[in-house]
């Protein structure tokens, strides 16, 4: 066997025998009240240890669970006292399998990525057989490979909306591969600042974007951010000092004039020294999760023209298929159906006829920033797709990006995210995210009669529970344990309480969506205990 096969079988032997030791530690045991009590304090520690029977649980899983508290540090929590973790056991279809044998709904997608569910067998495959037949990783300076080449050439067919095998791209024709979605942005960034540098024009550095926006964790992207309402304020003595607009103050076309009318005078003023305007198109993500008219973006894109400054599109988030077209920027007044409900007043735009996408109609960036659905969950990788124009504008006169990871145009994750796309753009995607959307308009409009709920809105395979009050350390674990014990995976944060399901997934029913509003309900309806 070669190297690499006994390498996979090795790790797969001591999978298997940790998953062993893992399975002893749930044994049923008739000793219910001692299970209660260790259980409890299990908790106490915030070492969540729901075996059946902990008293006899090997050292090895409370060492695990330990380990983990002591030492890994997660995502947005202490790093001395973080809030509880919940050890998943494994993951298939809409669901997450705890190491107590609990089975959870994942309404969350592993953030937004894993749109076909888990353990799908179109992408295990795509994965098996690339590592199987060719090979996991080759740098990508100086050689090349089938898996990047196809998926550029899958990636372009759809940002330019080519319906069959073409490669005559009319818009995007480049695309470059990075470690993940935060990067892409800071990709993007790179690309403008170079362009117009090579263009002798130095001056322009500087970026706009909407306040309450997010665009990633790393030091350019965080500049981007919003300074004051984001999550990075502490480090604003640091950042790049950027141009910021109010965001639209809600979805309807008139709600974003006020946006507009602030973009117009920053590039009427400052148009020499800004390289790019940057948004996440349609819906704001982690920055609050709000959802504004397209008219915002034919609107910027046509500001941007006059006063000669790129633009930079962020669909980390929301490319591929998740507000209902295959790219949030793709909305238009005939597809844009958000639905509100706002302390007891609703309103929704409601379109009675599907409409097909035109491409004369698309509102296209300069620079198209990808991630997270891209591998459908299943591995990290970034894309940054951008035009001709840019392309020969960094390269003017012999000019080289200055960019170039490790991991670049990984070939494991190019072939996963090459079936990615194949399955989605091969499935009824577009009927299952309406599905979707009208069973979320169902089942999480009750929360709306709250008196602790702002409002609730949906857009696709997007539902929204924002409260009057943000939550704190102890109410965010509050509800996730809450959660949890209601069977639902959910992710609370600030004043959202948000869902959005695996909609391609083959096994996700209008039940799994009926269960995580029932979830929803309520954990937001209970009042915490003393």
């Amino acid at each position: 066997a070669s190297l690499t096969t006994m390498m996979i079988r090795s790790a797969y032997r001591g999978g298997r025998r940790l998953a062993h030791v893992l399975s002893r530690c749930h044994r049923s045991s008739s000793t219910a009240a001692a299970a209660a009590s260790s259980t409890s304090a299990a908790y106490d520690k915030n070492i969540i240890c729901t075996c059946e029977c902990p008293e006899s649980c090997p050292q090895q899983c409370h060492n695990l669970l330990d380990t983990d508290r002591q030492h890994v540090i997660h995502p947005y929590t202490s790093m001395t006292d973080p809030l509880p973790t919940f050890p998943v056991q494994s993951a298939k279809g809409v669901h997450l399998k705890l190491n107590d044998g609990r089975k959870l709904i994942d309404g969350m997608s592993s953030w937004w990525a894993a749109v076909h569910g888990y353990r799908n067998p179109v992408l295990d495959n795509a994965l098996k057989e690339q590592i199987e037949s060719s090979m996991s990783h080759v740098m990508f300076g100086g050689l090349t490979h089938k898996p990047a080449v196809q998926l550029t050439t899958k990636l372009l067919q759809l940002a330019n909306n080519i319906q069959d095998d073409s490669t005559d791209y009319h818009h995007f024709t480049k695309a470059f591969f990075s470690d993940s979605g935060s990067v892409s942005v800071e990709v993007a960034m790179k690309m403008a600042l170079q362009y117009w540098f090579t263009l002798e024009q130095p001056s322009k550095t500087k970026f706009v974007s909407l306040r309450n926006g997010y665009h990633g964790d790393t030091l350019g992207a965080m500049s981007i951010c919003d300074p004051v309402n984001g999550m990075h304020s502490m480090f604003s003595g640091v950042l790049a000092k950027q141009l910021f607009v109010s965001t639209p103050t809600g979805g309807m076309e008139e709600d974003g004039v006020q946006t507009i009318t602030e973009m117009k005078q920053l590039l009427e003023e400052h148009h020499d020294e800004i390289a790019a305007v940057v948004l996440e198109p349609i819906v704001q993500g982690a920055g609050g999760m709000r959802f504004y008219h397209p008219s915002v973006l034919r609107k910027v894109r046509e500001l941007c023209d006059e006063y000669n400054v790129l633009l930079i599109f962020d669909e980390i988030a929301t490319g591929f298929g998740r507000t209902g077209t295959m790219f949030a920027s793709w909305q238009n007044e005939s597809t844009y159906q958000p639905w509100y409900l706002t302390e007891g007043s609703s309103f929704s735009i409601i379109n009675s006829e599907d409409k097909k996408i035109s491409t004369n109609e698309i509102v296209n960036a300069d620079i198209l920033c990808l991630g997270k659905a891209l591998t459908g969950g299943y591995m990290t990788l970034g894309a940054t797709l951008t035009t001709d124009k840019v392309a020969h504008g960094i390269s003017h006169n012999g000019g080289v990006f200055m960019h170039g990871p490790t991991f670049m145009a990984n070939p494991l994750a190019c072939s996963v995210s090459l079936a990615s796309m194949g399955l989605l753009t091969s499935s009824p995607w577009e009927e299952r995210v309406r599905n979707v959307e009208n069973a979320l308009i169902e089942h999480i409009s009750p929360l709306s009669e709250l008196d602790s709920v702002r409002e609730v809105r949906v857009l696709g395979a997007i539902g929204v529970c924002e409260l009057k009050e943000g939550l704190d350390r102890d109410g965010m674990a509050r509800i996730q344990r809450a959660l949890v014990e209601e069977g639902v995976w959910l992710r609370p944060f600030g004043k959202l309480l948000y869902t959005m399901p695996p909609f391609n997934c083959d096994e996700l029913e209008d039940d799994h969506i009926k269960k995580i509003g029932e979830a929803m309900y309520k954990v937001v309806s209970s009042k915490p205990k003393a």
